[in-house]
């Protein structure tokens, strides 16, 4: 899929990767190479891009902290704490951290926890004419042009003021996608590189705005169960056992004592994320597999520290946690500059007023019809239930731009609960968690497995949705097939994990199992300067198309363990779409694939 001709100098970079190549051939092979560095240095960061592919292709592993320092010294006094544990000394924090690694293997009755404190083996400091470090290595950043930067910072700027309302002193984290190897570079290489100047066009415009921001990347893993970076593995269970070190569990007792001697209160936690997808996943996260992060009140259990800084409306588990959530997040993926612009750099209240009409139409219905015309053979025809056995109304919400408040203002009025807030950039859809849907569905521009795969017009994605609102695919491309059975066969057995490990309540992973093949998300996609591309979280915003996602949904008894979007379109399918009010009358909202709000 890599673009013949490239905004970048792609022969550069390929030498550049080869540079970095012949020096780490023999070195970094199933090792941890850990860079540090400050955002000013433009040709470290830029470095990054051939240095990731040279080590990912060698089969090594990459994780980048910048402006992190606060950070980097925590795992630093912890790594120093566990060579020293190793040593079999004898001192109060070797003591603490020993009893903390007994309590999880007691709780486990597994002894591969304390795996995750090995130092890496390289750690590198991005120094004026090169990292330095376990490896002196020089940058190598020719490859990179800037371009159209200046409308990528108004972009940024958009995103942080209406977006989010960023705030003087606010701790801001944005997360960037490392290159992989050749083999999983599936996706537009150019995208990638884009991603870079996206990355310090938001983390840029943050600092201007008076924010302190701190930039992170580690290696993606191409299958769920595959374990994760060791450092950032570390990392994650720091933050969340920081956050749950006063609970009254013996695991959480020993770690409070090693926090004392060793943490002492320096952990700062981000109040605005804004991270970059690529194609893959974080790996296995031991700590939250195998044991959870408890809710306050213990009833209930987080299974990683991200969920628990969130707390979002739609989990379960928030309906148990008193605490509030301590930050807002919102995420877009490796998408190209110029789409980026195009689609990011609006007025995002016009754009909510827009979502806000056609939720508010929604929101007096019953049900939903969706009817297309026949496209080669093949209809959509489905109807979105929208109401409960016992009365209970599923309703629509539009507030994917508003990420404003880090306690999510629109279900604090509606419930009274104290949930996070959660965004996509593009933005601009209104979108509901079906009770059931039954019927039949063409997908016929994107999905969104691992990563997104664009769907062929002429060889659709079709599904089925039984009388228990069940779905079945019927046909689709070979290799989304593949995708998605490989996926489904991991879901599985990260439910079976869960299940075995009590690490959440089993009325959890019962509702996971029973969720596993409904029907998460039926929504209206709004923003009238998306166009279609490559990807989903762009086209499940294509005004006047729509998206169906499989799996699982936005309420909290609506979980499950993965959500395929689907995107349908409309004008192509000349979509009929309204709904039916309580006294049966008609409410339209497209007729034959156009707006008629």
């Amino acid at each position: 899929m890599n673009n013949l001709k490239m905004k970048y100098d792609d022969k550069k970079f390929y030498e550049e990767v080869k540079k970095y190549t012949d020096i780490l051939k023999d070195k970094v092979k199933d090792k941890i190479v850990f860079v540090l560095m400050e955002l000013d240095n433009e040709k470290a960061f830029f470095s990054i891009a051939p240095l990731s592919r040279a080590i990912h292709n060698i089969g090594g592993d990459l994780h980048v902290l910048i402006n992190g320092n606060n950070n980097f010294e925590i795992l630093k006094d912890v790594w120093y704490v566990y060579e020293e544990y190793k040593k079999g000394l004898d001192t109060d924090k070797v003591n603490a951290l020993k009893g903390f690694i007994q309590a999880v293997n007691k709780r486990t009755k597994k002894e591969t926890f304390e795996n995750i404190f090995k130092k890496p083996e390289f750690i590198l400091k991005a120094e004026e004419k090169g990292f330095s470090g376990t490896l002196e290595l020089d940058y190598y950043d020719e490859w990179h042009k800037k371009y159209r930067f200046n409308e990528l910072v108004e972009s940024a700027n958009q995103i942080w003021g209406q977006g989010y309302a960023l705030k003087k002193g606010e701790k801001v984290g944005v997360s960037f996608v490392l290159v992989p190897d050749k083999e999983n570079t599936e996706l537009p290489l150019e995208d990638y590189l884009d991603s870079y100047f996206i990355a310090l066009a938001m983390a840029e415009s943050a600092i201007k705005k008076g924010a302190h921001v701190s930039l992170s990347a580690f290696s993606d893993r191409f299958s769920m169960l595959a374990k994760s970076v060791r450092s950032v593995d570390l990392a994650t269970t720091l933050k969340g056992c920081e956050l749950d070190k006063d609970i009254d569990e013996d695991v959480f007792k020993k770690y409070n004592i090693f926090s004392k001697e060793v943490i002492r209160d320096r952990m700062k936690y981000i109040k605005a994320g804004f991270s970059i997808h690529g194609k893959g996943y974080y790996g296995k996260h031991f700590f939250g597999e195998e044991i959870g992060y408890p809710t306050s009140n213990k009833k209930s259990r987080w299974t990683s520290p991200g969920q628990m800084m969130l707390k979002d409306r739609y989990s379960p588990q928030s309906l148990e946690e008193s605490r509030d959530p301590v930050m807002r997040y919102a995420l877009t993926e490796t998408l190209p500059i110029d789409i980026f612009i195009e689609t990011c750099n609006l007025d995002y209240t016009i754009l909510k007023k827009r979502s806000d009409k056609i939720r508010d139409i929604f929101n007096k219905c019953s049900y939903i019809r969706v009817v297309g015309e026949p496209v080669d053979g093949h209809k959509t025809d489905f109807k979105v239930e929208l109401i409960r056995k016992d009365g209970f109304r599923r309703a629509f919400t539009s507030s994917d731009c508003d990420v404003t408040n880090i306690i999510d203002q629109e279900n604090l009025k509606k419930t009274g609960a104290r949930t996070g807030s959660y965004a996509n950039f593009p933005s601009g859809e209104t979108f509901t968690t079906p009770e059931k849907v039954t019927g039949v569905m063409v997908g016929d521009v994107v999905i969104n497995i691992d990563r997104s795969y664009v769907i062929p017009p002429n060889n659709p994605i079709v599904v089925s949705f039984d009388d228990n609102g069940d779905y079945k695919i019927v046909k689709a491309p070979a290799d989304i097939k593949k995708a998605m059975d490989r996926e489904l066969k991991e879901c599985r057995e990260k439910i079976k994990i869960y299940e075995k490990n009590g690490s959440l309540p089993k009325e959890i992973t019962d509702m996971y199992t029973r969720n596993f093949n409904s029907v998460g998300e039926f929504a209206v996609n709004t923003n009238p300067k998306a166009k279609l591309c490559d990807y989903l979280i762009v086209n499940e915003k294509i005004a006047k198309m729509i998206h169906v996602a499989l799996g699982l949904g936005f309420d909290p008894d609506k979980k499950t363990v993965y959500h395929w979007d689907i995107v349908v379109n409309s004008p192509r399918q000349k979509l009929d779409i309204y709904g039916v009010d309580a006294d049966g009358k008609t409410q339209w909202v497209i007729k034959k694939g156009e707006f008629v709000v």
